[in-house]
């Protein structure tokens, strides 16, 4: 297979649909990414959402004028080993078919977003970025990207804040 040039983009749901969707707006809008595979990764008691958020995913990249392929994974609840193996194998995938890949933490919860890290890092994969939408305050966030005040809400790439301070 030849390996494919662009970006994909894995993306964690944990409580909050609206924190997924605000964080994929955000690096749309603000880092210019435009991923050609999403996969949104999730815990069983959450699974329900993940349709909601395929959906917000399609619409919002859509209003950017493109169309991703949306996967939807489904994890066991509070499995960190499971997690990371899910993760690890999605990256290794990705990379191999040539894509530069990003992930998403924002809505993760922690068990998914540290078993997800821990499992790339020791497997020495090459992540590109790894985004965070931080929120000065959690009050009255759960509205679109774009109702939120600027100041209020940062996307950040962990890589790049890294490598800024090496």
């Amino acid at each position: 297979m030849t390996p494919v040039p662009g970006d994909a983009y894995i993306t964690l749901l944990g409580r909050s649909t609206w924190a997924l969707v605000n964080a994929y707006h955000a690096v749309l809008r603000e880092k210019g990414l435009r991923p050609e595979r999403v996969s949104i990764v999730t815990e069983e008691p959450y699974a329900g959402e993940a349709s909601t958020a395929a959906t917000a995913v399609r619409i919002v990249s859509g209003g950017y004028g493109f169309s991703p392929e949306i996967r939807v994974e489904v994890l066991p609840e509070a499995d960190f080993v499971r997690a990371g193996q899910t993760i690890r194998s999605l990256v290794e995938d990705f990379i191999r078919r040539g894509f530069d890949v990003a992930i998403d933490i924002t809505s993760g919860r922690k068990v998914t977003v540290a078993g997800a890290l821990i499992a790339v890092s020791l497997a020495g994969l090459d992540i590109r970025h790894i985004y965070y939408l931080s929120m000065k305050s959690t009050d009255d966030v759960a509205k679109p990207y774009m109702m939120i005040p600027h100041q209020v809400q940062k996307i950040r790439d962990i890589m790049e804040d890294a490598g800024a301070g090496q």
